[in-house]
């Protein structure tokens, strides 16, 4: 049997490094400060991240998840992500998106995204590790003329790598 480990924030518990969330909500604050207002945090799962980015930055955020169990008093929507949701909002982010991988990655041709990948939900057809899946990602920002920076978080990796975008330069 194989048993997971989880990590208390508060009195909820998750799985990974839970200092990941205030990282992320803090890099997201810097980064873009009062240039954005609604964030889109996909696959966003109990809405840690969401209720961070709300109540040290205002943020206005929304976990699209279909799982749909987020904590009480975050915004959320029990559905799942597709690129074209994307315009809605000033930033999406896929802090470990799992499903939802392509569809935040495509967003970046509307919208700055902020993407953790964790697993290859990337490419069914390919065995893909962390490096060999940034690296197609990296690929397909390259094909599509979207500017993007690759940053190395903080917390416990392996999944600490995130990629982000500002534009589409065509």
């Amino acid at each position: 049997m194989h048993i997971m480990s989880l990590k208390k924030v508060g009195n909820h518990l998750f799985h990974g490094d839970a200092q990941r969330f205030e990282e992320i909500a803090h890099f997201v604050g810097m980064h873009f400060g009062k240039s954005i207002k609604r964030i889109a945090d996909v696959g966003g799962g109990q809405g840690m991240l969401a209720r961070m980015l709300k109540k040290k930055f205002n943020f206005e955020v929304d976990v699209i998840d279909p799982r749909g169990y987020t904590m009480v008093g975050v915004n959320s929507r029990k559905e799942e992500y597709k690129a074209d949701m994307a315009t809605f909002y000033d930033l999406i982010i896929g802090l470990h998106p799992d499903n939802a991988l392509r569809e935040v990655v495509e967003s970046a041709k509307m919208r700055p995204i902020l993407v953790l990948p964790c697993c290859n939900f990337w490419d069914k057809d390919k065995t893909l590790g962390r490096d060999a899946l940034l690296k197609e990602i990296e690929d397909y920002f390259d094909k599509e003329h979207i500017i993007y920076e690759r940053v190395i978080f903080g917390f416990k990796g392996p999944k600490n790598i995130g990629l982000i975008t500002t534009q589409n330069i065509q």
